[in-house]
């Protein structure tokens, strides 16, 4: 029996929802067919079949949250029958689950530890996530369940600290835990596996202490309160200690749960009055709404990708020591070379010529004498790029996402033009993959499509820099004694001041600045 499972999703990524099945238990399945297909705040996934055989069991349904690595189904070998049907005697324990448990339903008893433990499915190894990029190992902080204890998909198992974030381990199925592997304190690498459960079917009691199947919420390990909403148990450790009220403290957690970090963010703030925190949704309220007011209000939960920018671009703030320079450039020479040759770069290319391609050659140029800019911090480390995967910030209908171009300084214009095409043609049909998100080096964002005049774009981590363009405006220019009218475009570049320093940033955009009011130099290479 081979697992199909939840891939990777992308830095900062760690659920997804189960959009569409393809295929049904009982069907044949060749090697990388598509099975199903994810989707995320950001990107649709789709999830090809790691085999051929038969799709023998699906656990994850349609509309289901999964996390990264969950179990998705089971694809047993050609020609076998699906698991959930299978009843000849001759097989192994997990197709005779579903008999099992309606023949004696003490099998789903999670203080049974005996040989009917087993029946219910089967077995689930629970995995230690993705950690994120450079972190290898973590340290098992919390166990909110114990071996024996009922729990339901998505429902949150541990809690795994690492030296930069707290992680939430959810079930990967819905079943019955039985045997942790990694115990509170123990050190575990990421892949590595925490414990063993074994997969029930749909509807089975979550708790049975208190005879209420219904109930969705197991009454000893999280009391009255949702688990998706329960607290992390080491941040009410430190609240309970030290007197901090919940309510002053910002969850960044699922739902707004409070974790261990968020009680060190909120205890190092200013000691304010608690009204002065901010306070999550789900657990204090807001300031007093007149009524007249409230009913012409209208409440809408944040979709996951507005949760993840704001997210992202607030640890920028908070991580790096950001600061912005400013220049303007005379963009009437990269207007003239590309009206002088935009038709027949059509013609021979096949695709048109634009002002992204100059930014992003000038950039690369840049770049190579300011390496700093293109580099980035990895603990005590300067990490240096000797290549740029520049990053080329899209709107979309839902939000901003940044596409990485690859190589981008070994490559030609056309195929820059190319590349910014149709990743731009992706983002907005939602059809980019994390993979086309990931790793980039450098970052420019072009605020002037819609009309921006300035502003100071903010840096996205872990990079140190971002070049900001704006919208080119006619205005009257001091050139040889006599004032002229110029195409003239302010251009902004936030950098990171613990690696770059001032004259490193100026130093790149006057090159930048050079290269596009004399784009003869791209070719010198001066």
């Amino acid at each position: 029996m081979t697992e199909v499972r939840v891939p990777t999703l992308g830095e900062s990524v760690t659920e997804a929802t189960v959009a569409t099945w393809f295929k049904k238990p009982g069907d044949s399945v060749a090697v990388d067919e598509m099975l199903c297909e994810l989707e995320t705040d950001k990107v649709t996934v789709e999830v090809p079949s790691p085999v051929a055989g038969t799709l023998s069991d699906i656990v994850a349904a349609e509309g289901e949250t999964v996390g990264v690595d969950a179990l998705l189904a089971q694809i047993g070998e050609a020609g076998d029958a699906p698991a959930p049907k299978a009843d000849a005697p001759s097989k192994d324990a997990a197709p005779e689950a579903p008999k099992a448990a309606a023949e004696d339903t003490s099998s789903n008893d999670p203080t049974h530890n005996g040989p009917m433990a087993d029946a219910p499915g089967p077995a689930v190894n629970i995995m230690v996530p993705t950690l994120g990029e450079s972190v290898t190992e973590a340290t098992v902080s919390t166990w909110f369940k114990k071996p024996g204890d009922t729990i339901n998909a998505d429902e949150m198992l541990c809690e795994l600290e690492t030296d930069k974030v707290s992680v939430e381990v959810p079930a990967p199925a819905s079943g019955v835990l039985q045997e942790i592997l990694a115990s509170e304190g123990d050190t575990v690498a990421a892949g590595g596996v925490l414990a063993k459960m074994t997969s029930g079917g749909e509807g089975r009691p979550h708790s049975v202490a208190d005879g209420t199947p219904e109930t969705t919420t197991s009454p000893e390990a999280q009391g009255d309160t949702k688990p998706d909403v329960e607290n992390a148990p080491s941040a009410n450790k430190i609240m309970a200690e030290k007197g901090i009220d919940p309510a002053t403290v910002q969850g960044s957690g699922r739902d707004g749960r409070i974790m261990k970090e968020d009680v060190a963010n909120a205890e190092a703030a200013p000691a304010a009055s608690a009204p002065a925190a901010p306070a999550p949704a789900a657990q204090a309220p807001r300031a007093p709404v007149a009524a007249d007011d409230a009913a012409r209000e209208e409440r809408v939960k944040m979709t996951r990708l507005r949760q993840t920018i704001a997210r992202r671009l607030k640890e920028s703030q908070n991580t790096a020591a950001m600061l912005t320079t400013y220049n303007e450039v005379d963009m009437g020479a990269v207007m003239d070379l590309r009206n002088e040759y935009k038709d027949l770069f059509l013609k021979k290319h096949g695709v048109k010529l634009g002002f992204m391609s100059f930014f992003t050659k000038a950039c690369c140029h840049a770049l190579k004498e300011v390496p700093e800019v293109n580099a980035e911090i990895d603990g005590t480390d300067v990490v240096y790029k000797n290549y740029v995967h520049m990053g080329i910030a899209a709107g979309t209908p839902t939000g901003l996402v940044v596409p990485v171009i690859r190589d981008a300084d070994a490559m030609s214009f056309a195929a820059i033009e190319k590349a910014i095409a149709e990743k731009g043609a992706r983002a907005r049909d939602g059809k980019l993959s994390m993979a086309e998100m990931q790793g980039g080096s450098f970052t420019i964002s072009n605020g002037g499509v819609y009309g921006s005049l300035m502003s100071s774009p903010i840096l996205n981590p872990p990079q140190s820099g971002i070049l900001g363009m704006h919208k080119i405006q006619d205005r009257p220019m001091a050139i040889n004694g006599e004032v002229v009218i110029r195409p003239m475009m302010y251009l902004a570049l936030s950098y990171d001041h613990r690696i770059v320093d001032g004259k490193g940033a100026v130093t790149f955009l006057v090159r930048v600045k050079e290269a596009l009011e004399d784009p003869r130099r791209l070719l010198m290479d001066l």
